[in-house]
Formats: C-alpha cells, sequence, structure tokens
C-alpha cells in the first residue's frame, strides 16, 4: 500500500478520517476514505501499489472490462448504455469544433464505436489488456495502453473523453496536465464521475456502490473538478446529470447493503436521489463536466 502525503487537489496535508469501506467486487477487503482539512476532498488513503492495482479490477462482475451479461445488474446496464450511447453521442456532436475523439479509459470501446459509425476519427486508451482486446477485435478499433498517451502531439484532438475513468487515474494532477496538452485550443474535455455529495451517498453511506474502493481512488464533489482544473489552466463551463445512474447504483448499493438488488426500494432511493437533486443542482449522482481551456 501507499500512503499520499498530500491532498491531490490542494496539496495540503492534513487529513481526518470520513469512512472505511470494503471491497465488494473482488477482494473483500477494507480500505479507508480520508477527507483533506483544508478543501474537503476525499480520497483513499493509503491506496494500492501501481503495480498492484491491476488485482483489483480482475472480476467477471466488472463489466467495463469483461463485457459480461451475467446477473440482473449486468443485464439492465447493458440495456441503459444503449440509451446513454446514443446520448453521448448527441452530446459530443452538440458542441465539437471537429471530429476527431481520444476516450481515455475507453473500456471493451462501445462508446468508441458509435463515434466512428458517425464520422469521427477515433483513437482510444485502456490499461486492461482483455478489455482493449475486446475494443480491437470487436469493433476494429485503434486502442492503446496507458504508455501511448505520451506519444500523442499537443493538441491533436477536439474531444478528449473519460468516462467513469478519472476517479481510477493513479497520478491525478499528472493525467489533468496531459489531458490539458493533448486538447486543441478549442476542445472539449468531459469528464464523467460519480458525486459523492448526491442523496443516494449520503444514505447508503459505507454501501454506496460508487465509492468502490480501491478502484475508486478519488471521490468527487463539483468544487473538486472546478478547483483541480481551474489550478491547471481550465474552466467547467457546463455541469450535467446522469440520472439513470442514480438507479444502478442504488440497484448495486443494495446488494452490497443486503444482499439482493431489492429493484424496487433500489427505484425509490434512486428516484428520491434525483428528485433531491432537482431542487439542489450539482447533486446528482454522476455528473457531466465540459471543461476547457482559459
Amino acid at each position: 500500500m501507499v500512503t499520499i502525503d498530500s491532498c491531490p487537489i490542494c496539496l495540503n496535508s492534513e487529513f481526518i478520517h470520513f469512512l472505511d469501506c470494503k471491497d465488494f467486487t473482488v477482494s473483500r477487503e477494507t480500505f479507508t476514505i480520508v477527507k483533506c482539512k483544508h478543501c474537503n476532498f476525499l480520497f483513499t488513503n493509503p491506496k494500492p501499489e501501481a503495480n498492484k492495482i491491476g488485482a483489483y479490477y480482475k472480476s467477471e462482475d466488472y463489466i467495463s472490462h469483461s463485457n459480461t451479461s451475467k446477473g440482473l445488474i449486468n443485464k439492465i446496464y447493458k440495456l441503459a448504455r444503449k440509451y446513454t450511447l446514443n446520448r453521448k453521442l448527441r452530446l459530443v456532436n452538440s458542441f465539437a469544433v471537429g471530429k476527431n475523439i481520444l476516450d481515455i479509459g475507453c473500456g471493451t470501446g462501445e462508446f468508441l464505436d458509435i463515434c466512428k459509425r458517425n464520422g469521427w476519427l477515433t483513437k482510444g486508451i485502456e490499461p486492461d489488456e482483455e478489455a482493449r482486446n475486446l475494443g480491437i477485435s470487436q469493433y476494429g478499433l485503434q486502442v492503446n495502453p496507458e504508455s501511448a498517451l505520451a506519444e500523442h502531439q499537443t493538441g491533436s484532438f477536439n474531444v478528449i473523453s473519460m468516462w467513469h475513468v478519472l476517479e481510477h487515474v493513479y497520478d491525478l494532477r499528472e493525467r489533468v496536465k496531459e489531458l490539458k496538452r493533448l486538447l486543441s485550443q478549442d476542445g472539449t474535455i468531459l469528464i464523467a464521475v460519480p458525486n459523492c455529495s448526491s442523496a443516494d451517498a449520503s444514505f447508503y453511506k459505507e454501501a454506496w456502490a460508487a465509492y468502490d474502493l480501491p478502484r475508486h481512488l478519488y471521490h468527487f464533489q463539483p468544487m473538486d473538478i472546478q478547483r483541480l482544473f481551474e489550478d491547471l489552466g481550465m474552466k467547467v463551463v457546463k455541469m450535467l446529470p446522469m440520472k439513470l445512474d442514480a438507479y444502478y447504483v442504488s440497484m448495486l448499493s443494495e446488494k452490497y447493503l443486503t444482499g439482493h438488488p431489492n429493484i424496487m426500494k433500489a427505484l425509490f432511493h434512486g428516484f428520491s436521489s434525483n428528485r433531491a437533486a432537482s431542487r439542489n443542482p450539482g447533486t446528482y449522482s454522476s455528473q457531466i463536466y465540459l471543461i476547457q481551456k482559459k
């Protein structure tokens, strides 16, 4: 394990204990989330070593890497994904000044595939070899390991997307600097992350599935995203909700809490979370941030 000495957002070195959470997906080990005393950012500390963290992704239940349909929750996830892929495509088409996209953490490649079929020039980055190979073999995509990021020229991409990926990145500030380097001057970064200030996070506490320790190294609120990117020369220009995530996360959280998905309870808590967020913008279970250079 590696102990983090300074906050990834504000670089302060004073933290307090926030929550202990179990890894429900793979190891069943317990990990700790701390809170920065200066900016209130939550992050996993200590975290697994960089060369060990891959083992915590080795599960058939980790759908972004395996594309499995095993189990009710994964079947529901894949149905929802078909719907959200078209919404994501409409979103990038609505603001893009060019059609050159890099998807970091592209998993098995479904988002890049729909972009490619709609005239985009696509490239993907995926650390997991099995997921990377699925994207290449199923969709004929150009998908490379993380080491290939440094090979791209400065300003290469009009759009860079990270769909539920930033919370996994081992060195947060270095990754954001790299995003800025790769983005064209008039380009846009899309960051989608869970929101630990949501009502479903408050209800489920240590069983909230979107904490997902130790795979999620950071636990963002809107102010964290704004501070991080502002500090490194970029700005959040728009924030959008991902309303379906409240239902999916609630189903997983019910399973972690009780051993069963409890569909009706999950639907109730997902609906309640979205309703609360409609009255308090910035508190949806997951949110998309559109980010541009200053």
